[in-house]
C-alpha cells in the first residue's frame, strides 16, 4: 500500500511538472508571437503591412438611404413630418493612399487618401439618375440662416419669392449626392464668390481627398501604429470651444495597433464628423473563423452635457447644445445647419424620434461597429453608420 501511494504521488508530481512545463512553453510561445507582431506592425516600405495600409484589400461599400417626405403640405401647416426610407443606393468605394512620403527617419508617414465611388446596380434598389426624392431644400434654408439679420436679408427674401423656393425640393438621388447647380446659390455666388453654387451632400468628394494626413509609423512604439498626428498641416482642430474637443486623436479607423485589449478605448478621428471619438469593447466573436473584438461608440461620446460635461466644447455657440445623440457640425460645413446623428436617431434623445413619423431605431441596423482581430489590430468587418439632418427653425426675420 505504501509503495502504491508513493507511485501515485510520483505520478501526480509528474503530471504537475508536465502541466507546469506546458504552461511555461505556452507562455513563452505567446510572448514570442506578441513580440513578432509588435515588430512586424510598422509602416515600412516593401512590407505586407505597408502594402495593406497603402491599398486596403477588402471591398468597401457606401450605401445611401434617403427619407422621402410624403406630407409636405401638411408639414407647412405645422403637422408632424411623415417620411419613408428609400434605399440602398450602393457604391463601391476605392480609397488608396497616394503621395506617400516617409518623414523623420521613418517614424512618420504623410499621405493623401482620395476616395472614388462607383455605382453598384445589383446592390441598389433603383437608378440614382432617375429616382426622385422629396427632401428639405437645404440651399434655401442655408441661405436664410446665412443672411438673417444682415443687409442681404431683404435681397434673399426677394430671390426666394422670385425663384418660388419652398421648404421642400424634389431632386434625383444623383443630384442630392453628387451635386446640382442651384439658382439661389448661383446668385449669391455672384456677390460672394466663396459660396459654392453647386449643392450636394458629397459634392466634389468623388475622386478627391480631404487633405494631407501625417501618421506615426509605429517604428518607435507599436502602440502608435498609424496614429494621426497632423491633418491639413495642423496638430489640432479649431472649430470647437475647448482644447480637448479640438484634439486629433487616434487613427482614421481603417487600422489599429496590435494586441488590442478589451479594457482600452479605441480612438478614431473622422473628418466627416469634424472631430475625434472613441469606441469601447462590446462583445467577442469571429469573422471567417478569426477571433474578433467588437467595439462600438461609447454612449458618452454624444451624451448631453449633464451626463458628460466634457461635451460642452461641442456646443457652438457656447451653451447651444442640441441634445443627446446629435452633433451640430454647421461650424465646419460653411454655416449650413447640418446636424449629425446615428441613423433613425439611434441612442439619441427620444424627442428626435417622436418629432418625425417614420423613425424606427434598431441596434442591428443603425449602430456603428468595428470587428477587430485583437492580435493583429486588423479590422475584419465594420459598419460606419451616420445620418445627415437639417435643422429647421422658424425665422421671424423672414416672411
Amino acid at each position: 500500500m505504501k509503495s502504491l501511494c508513493l507511485v501515485t504521488v510520483g505520478v501526480l508530481a509528474m503530471t504537475l511538472l508536465i502541466a507546469s512545463i506546458s504552461l511555461l512553453v505556452a507562455h513563452v510561445f505567446q510572448t514570442v508571437v506578441d513580440l513578432q507582431v509588435k515588430q512586424g506592425t510598422v509602416l515600412k516600405n516593401g512590407t505586407e503591412t505597408f502594402e495593406a495600409w497603402e491599398d486596403p484589400p477588402p471591398p468597401v461599400y457606401m450605401q445611401f438611404y434617403f427619407f422621402n417626405v410624403t406630407n409636405p403640405l401638411e408639414v407647412l401647416q405645422g403637422d408632424t413630418p411623415l417620411v419613408e426610407e428609400i434605399g440602398p443606393y450602393t457604391y463601391r468605394e476605392y480609397r488608396p493612399r497616394v503621395h506617400v512620403q516617409f518623414l523623420d527617419n521613418g517614424t512618420k508617414v504623410s499621405a493623401l487618401n482620395p476616395k472614388t465611388y462607383v455605382f453598384e446596380r445589383e446592390k441598389s434598389v433603383g437608378d440614382p439618375e432617375v429616382d426622385l426624392i422629396r427632401t428639405v431644400n437645404i440651399p434655401a434654408v442655408t441661405a436664410m440662416e446665412w443672411t438673417r439679420s444682415t443687409s442681404l436679408q431683404f435681397a434673399t427674401e426677394l430671390l426666394l419669392l422670385l425663384y418660388q423656393e419652398s421648404l421642400f425640393t424634389v431632386r434625383t438621388v444623383h443630384e442630392l449626392l453628387w451635386g446640382y447647380k442651384d439658382r439661389l446659390l448661383s446668385t449669391i455666388h455672384l456677390l460672394h464668390p466663396e459660396i459654392d453654387p453647386v449643392f450636394g451632400f458629397f459634392s466634389k468628394m468623388n475622386g478627391t481627398d480631404d487633405g494631407e494626413y501625417i501618421f506615426l509609423s509605429g517604428e518607435s512604439s507599436y502602440l502608435n501604429f498609424s496614429r494621426i498626428v497632423e491633418w491639413k498641416g495642423q496638430e489640432s482642430l479649431s472649430w470647437w470651444t475647448t482644447e480637448e474637443c479640438n484634439m486629433i486623436n487616434g487613427t482614421d479607423g481603417t487600422s489599429f495597433h496590435p494586441l488590442i485589449s478589451k479594457d482600452e478605448n479605441i480612438y478614431i478621428f473622422s473628418s466627416d464628423f469634424c472631430r475625434s471619438l472613441y469606441l469601447v469593447y462590446d462583445s467577442s466573436g469571429s469573422v471567417a473563423g478569426i477571433p474578433t473584438y467588437r467595439f462600438v461608440p461609447s454612449a458618452m461620446v454624444f451624451a448631453n452635457t449633464t451626463v458628460n460635461p466634457d461635451n460642452a466644447g461641442f456646443c457652438v455657440p457656447p451653451g447651444n447644445c442640441p441634445g443627446a445623440g446629435v452633433l451640430n457640425v454647421s461650424v465646419c460645413k460653411q454655416g449650413a445647419p447640418i446636424f449629425l446623428s446615428a441613423p433613425h436617431f439611434y441612442q439619441a434623445d427620444p424627442k428626435f424620434v417622436e418629432d418625425i413619423e417614420g423613425m424606427h431605431p434598431k441596434k442591428e441596423y443603425h449602430e456603428t461597429f468595428l470587428d477587430i482581430n485583437p492580435l493583429t489590430g486588423l479590422v475584419l468587418q465594420a459598419a460606419k453608420r451616420m445620418q445627415i439632418n437639417v435643422h429647421i427653425r422658424k425665422l421671424p426675420e423672414f416672411l
